[in-house]
């Protein structure tokens, strides 16, 4: 999920927390599982910052280890150590506890996105992805914005998020079979269908498709249970052959291989370089695909200038190489 939905998340715990007998009691445990619902909440992001050095190790590791079952395990016990010796008169299971269910619920939450996390490692480097929430979702956002003005208009925060999480489950429940019904239309229409990545939008009845037989890729829109197919490309296997051995070096492209699971490939020969694009098909929009990875190479094979990441016109993306189309 986003920033913002994790911080509201945070608090709607700080809340739930008030129904445990331990913490209403102490006022001191109420201010410190506070903190580390907050905190919990946002910890597992932290690998953001990793956007500051460049976006091919960020595309790597965001939602990687950070997200990992050990991670889950280490966030909660180093938060709590942390907040601990400032309210020593804290009951410390409590506050341990509560700080574990705010992690272990960020994890959860991102599962259902497209863009998934590698919650499995290290027993698995595998991306889970659910595809049923959208990063952003206003429902469930919208949902905590107004548990939270309604503790700040005096009702019990408790009780208040106990309703809020009851209706937010309902809702995930709902979601799970929309997104059901248009796997199955698309089995519909694509009876030979070998992968089919459903990923949800901001919209609650439109969905990105992306699907593969054994010779096509399928990129479509669904609208409830209408899918409609938008684009189809023939499915070529990635040669080896020198130029594209030489570009799966660079980071970028590298980067994009570990996180892209379907895509297709382009080699542009130029005057004096060779220009190698991989185009991911989940992120259709506007009749343009702007997750890519880019690299160009000299004549002789070295690698001159590179990129990955969202683009949304070429204009941009020359200007992230710094090379002038040949």
């Amino acid at each position: 999920m986003d920033t913002g939905t994790h911080i509201v998340m945070g608090l709607a715990l700080a809340g739930l927390s008030t129904l445990d007998p331990e913490v209403a009691a102490n006022s001191t445990t109420a201010t410190a599982v506070m903190i580390g619902t907050i905190v919990g909440s946002q910890a597992p992001d932290i690998d953001t910052v990793l956007k500051l050095r460049n976006n091919a190790v960020y595309i790597r590791n965001h939602r990687g280890i950070t997200h990992s079952i050990p991670a889950v395990l280490l966030w909660p016990i180093g938060i709590t150590a942390v907040i601990y010796p400032f309210f020593p008169e804290a009951n410390l299971l409590h506050l341990w506890l509560w700080t574990f269910l705010a992690v272990f619920l960020h994890v959860f939450v991102d599962i259902f996105n497209g863009y998934g996390t590698q919650a499995l490692r290290p027993f698995s480097p595998k991306w889970v992805a659910l595809g049923m929430i959208n990063t952003f979702d206003p429902i469930i956002f919208g949902l905590h914005v107004l548990g939270l003005i309604v503790w700040g208009l005096g009702a019990h925060p408790g009780f208040t998020f106990l309703v809020v999480y009851a209706v937010l489950v309902a809702y995930y429940i709902i979601r799970f079979f929309a997104q059901r019904k248009v796997v199955q239309e698309v089995k519909t229409l694509i009876p030979d269908a070998t992968d089919i990545i459903i990923s949800p939008t901001m919209k609650f009845s439109q969905w990105r498709i992306a699907v593969m037989n054994k010779h096509q890729f399928f990129v479509g829109r669904a609208y409830k249970n209408d899918v409609t197919i938008l684009d189809q490309f023939n499915r070529v296997k990635v040669p080896s052959s020198p130029v594209i051995e030489a570009a799966k070096k660079d980071k970028n492209l590298s980067a994009f291989l570990s996180f892209s699971p379907v895509y297709r490939w382009e080699v542009d020969e130029y005057n004096d370089y060779y220009e190698v694009k991989f185009i991911d098909l989940r992120y259709r929009s506007k009749d343009h695909y702007p997750f890519v990875a880019v690299v160009q190479l000299d004549l002789d094979l070295n690698i001159q200038s590179s990129y990955t990441g969202w683009i949304f016109s070429e204009e941009k993306l020359r200007k992230k190489l710094e090379i002038l189309p040949g």
